[in-house]
């Protein structure tokens, strides 16, 4: 009997449950006849409709309708939203915010700033007038005043309703005066000398003759910049617990500036142990590969770009198995003074996917071009590793001021989350002059280079450069992620007229063009293709060799090049440790005389002390015809910078009066830095070289032969001077042949504006 009663409450509960449910759903989920929308201006009722997201009026339910009013809001179009019902009608009522009609811009003269500012308020125009976005706009553009100098800035908006629901935003700058950078100090327990120093930040000082450049001017993003470019040359030099203290401006008369930066470098701090604790699931193999290179740091100073490098290798390895949601981190321990313990580990993060990524700030930048930096993409599993990979790849474009990230929980699975990604936009073209002048003669250079071609993320450059033998031009064009991909696409057009009737007894003058590829093949392996077509034409003087004045003549080439390099050096500008090795080979495809060409380079840099720096340079070049002899202007050469103590082009085979080259060269330089030899002079930097060097062969006549090597040993100096760096070095032959001119004295004083 109990039994019998138990099933029938049993039934009569599980019949309740469903009448509820019923009812339930009848409340969550009902049908309607039709939307109608109300107080839509500009904006069609099919659009408003399809912003909402209720295209089908059955079964809709209550979060059908939040949600309608939410995705209503984001579209910025609206700043009232309420929906109501009445005889199975869906009421939608809408208050359209105003429009902005146009952006005016008041009290800016300079016209390139004032186009810049402009490329930025036209991308607001014809779209709805927020007051938070505009507070955004009012910043960035007095950002980008700031940036050109003018610190002192100020900007008032003014507000102008038009009688059709629009907006005119008028924008008055009071400019001010220009904020000069007059001198650059470096304070405090440096061990760097200045010299160096000054090659590391952007900041400059605003000579005279600096007429072009905007680093003379006082910008507080840019010397935060130098803070950090400061702070990260340190540590890689083994200071870990070094001190920027402070960077700051003293105003002179409201117009000029000494900017100093105090730097307590510390102690040097070197690796002791390092220790793996990266759980059960590598297989033994990857824990050795990881093992090899974290057990090279032992002993070693300290450098957070090595340190960084196995982090990479980690998380390449932890990608490769599939390892998604973890995050390699690791703990630094100091012990014993100036010892340092390494402990790597995984961290388990958050399981959660990607729901939507959105991109805030680009006002100028094609969104797309941020998007291609991105390796985490919408729909995928949220892994820190490529997503801080992504962001690097943006900061890496150098488009942006700054680049900010924001992670929040996805409004439709809470399994998922979005992305917003907040980018300032900075000026990215740039015009630049130089001039320099020496016992090798005068030169000038100027160029005008653009790194966001109409906001594609496209760079352009200009250049040209006249000196006493040539005269130059160059236009490139440089998609750095060409199709989606991490390889560049480039293209460039160059014309060069060389004049060497006085030691070659000829001239020449060569235009083409090119298209090629880089990308980084595997790490620090870099790797360069590149197809050409060139048209030269070969003059030579009447006292010119018989052998010469056969080649005098057009030409015309197809050439195909590829270039490998491997850059091991801890830094591409005056590097202190490391080594980088380049090989690259010229192969004609058509041409009126075939000849192959093969150059490898090797550098080794070596630190003893921070200022006693040791570095030796390999050079090899060979040029070889395949049906004839080489033409004259492809002949080998030994460029000046590599053979000190001699006059650049007037070494090695002779006919005559005239150098002909040859058609192998080959150099080696050793070179060592000189510290505190002049103790309070810490804008002179002094050094020893020996210098060798050989040019080999003669195709079209062995008895010219002159494959002696030359030599010579001596000092140099770099002085970066109040009118601009100056270099001149002092050399003494060791070993010549009378043919060659030498040359004991060089010197060279140049700058940019």
């Amino acid at each position: 009997m109990i039994n019998i009663l138990e099933k029938i409450k049993n039934c009569f509960f599980k019949f309740i449950v469903t009448i509820i449910l019923l009812i339930c759903n009848v409340t969550l989920a009902s049908d309607y006849n039709e939307i109608k929308i109300k107080g839509n201006d500009r904006i069609s009722i099919e659009t408003v409709i399809m912003f909402s997201g209720l295209r089908d009026v059955n079964n809709i339910t209550e979060e059908n309708l939040n949600n309608a009013i939410k995705k209503l809001y984001e579209t910025n179009y609206f700043k009232d939203v309420s929906i109501s019902f009445e005889n199975k009608i869906i009421n939608i009522a809408v208050d359209e915010n105003p429009i902005i009609q146009t952006v005016v811009i008041n009290g800016v003269k300079n016209k390139e700033i004032k186009k810049k500012l402009i490329e930025i308020t036209k991308k607001s125009e014809k779209y709805p007038f927020l007051i938070s976005e505009i507070k955004d706009q009012k910043n960035l553009l007095l950002n980008i005043i700031r940036s050109n100098g003018f610190y002192f800035a100020d900007i008032k908006s003014n507000l102008i309703n038009n009688k059709n629901n629009s907006v005119d935003i008028i924008y008055n700058f009071n400019l001010g005066e220009r904020a000069v950078i007059k001198k650059i100090n470096f304070t405090g327990n440096k061990i760097i000398k200045d010299s160096k120093l000054r090659n590391i930040i952007k900041s400059e000082e605003g000579k005279f003759w600096k007429i072009i450049s905007s680093n003379k001017y006082l910008d507080e993003r840019k010397i935060k910049s130098d803070e950090n470019s400061l702070t990260q040359y340190y540590k890689n030099k083994g200071y870990y617990n070094v001190n920027v203290k402070s960077s700051y401006a003293k105003n002179i008369n409201n117009k000029f500036f000494e900017l100093n930066y105090n730097i307590d470098a510390g102690q040097k701090f070197f690796f002791k142990e390092t220790k793996l604790n990266l759980g059960t699931n590598f297989s033994n193999d990857n824990l050795d590969k990881i093992n090899k290179i974290i057990n090279k740091l032992k002993g070693k100073k300290f450098s957070q770009k090595n340190l960084d490098k196995v982090l990479e290798t980690i998380d390449r390895i932890a990608l490769r198995e599939e390892f998604v949601f973890i995050n390699t981190k690791y703990n630094i321990i100091i012990k014993d003074g100036n010892m340092i313990d390494v402990e790597f580990f995984f961290q388990d993060l958050e399981k959660f996917y990607v729901d939507q990524i959105n991109i805030f700030g680009n006002y100028i930048t094609d969104e797309k071009v941020i998007r291609n930096s991105l390796i985490v993409d919408e729909g995928d599993p949220f892994n820190n590793i490529l997503f801080e990979k992504s962001i690097d790849n943006i900061k890496s474009r150098k488009l942006f001021k700054t680049v900010k990230t924001k992670i929040k929980e996805s409004k439709i699975d809470n399994q998922k989350k979005n992305i917003d990604i907040f980018v300032e936009e900075k000026p990215t073209g740039e015009v630049f002059a130089g001039a320099g002048t020496g016992t090798s003669g005068a030169s000038i250079s100027a160029g005008i280079t653009e790194n966001n071609y109409l906001g594609k993320g496209i760079k352009l450059a200009t250049n040209f450069m006249i000196s006493e033998e040539d005269i130059k031009g160059k236009f490139s064009v440089i998609n750095p992620n060409f199709k989606n991909t991490d390889r560049s696409l480039n293209t460039i057009l160059e014309s060069t007229s060389s004049d060497f009737l006085s030691t070659g007894g000829f001239k020449t003058s060569r235009t083409g063009f090119g298209i090629g590829t880089d990308f980084e093949q595997y790490s620090d392996l870099y790797v360069n293709f590149e197809l050409s077509t060139y048209y030269e034409k070969l003059e030579t003087s009447s006292n010119a060799s018989s052998h010469k004045k056969k080649q005098e003549g057009d030409y015309l080439e197809n050439l195909f090049a590829y270039r490998l390099l491997l850059n091991k050096l801890d830094r591409n500008f005056q590097p202190t440790e490391g080594h980088s090795l380049s090989f690259r080979q010229v192969l004609p495809l058509y041409s009126d005389d075939l000849s192959l060409e093969n150059t490898f380079n090797l550098s080794k840099y070596h630190s003893v002390t921070d200022n006693l720096i040791l570095s030796g340079k390999f050079f090899f070049k060979a040029v070889n015809s395949i049906d004839d002899d080489v033409r004259v202007s492809k002949r080998v050469y030994i460029p000046s910078s590599k053979l000190r103590g001699f006059e650049a082009g007037k070494i090695g085979p002779k006919d005559g009066e005239e150098y002909v080259g040859g058609n192998f060269g080959t150099a080696v330089n050793f070179n060592t830095t000189l510290p505190n030899i002049l103790s309070g002079y810490e804008n002179i930097d002094l050094n020893l070289f020996l210098d060798a060097a050989s040019l080999r062969e003669v195709d079209y006549d062995s008895s010219l032969e002159s494959s002696k090597i030359r030599s010579a040993a001596g000092i140099s100096v770099n002085w970066f001077t109040v009118i601009g760096p100056l270099s001149f070095s002092y050399a003494i032959p060791i070993s010549s042949e009378t043919s060659d001119k030498t040359e004991s004295f060089r010197f060279r004083i140049g700058t940019s504006f």
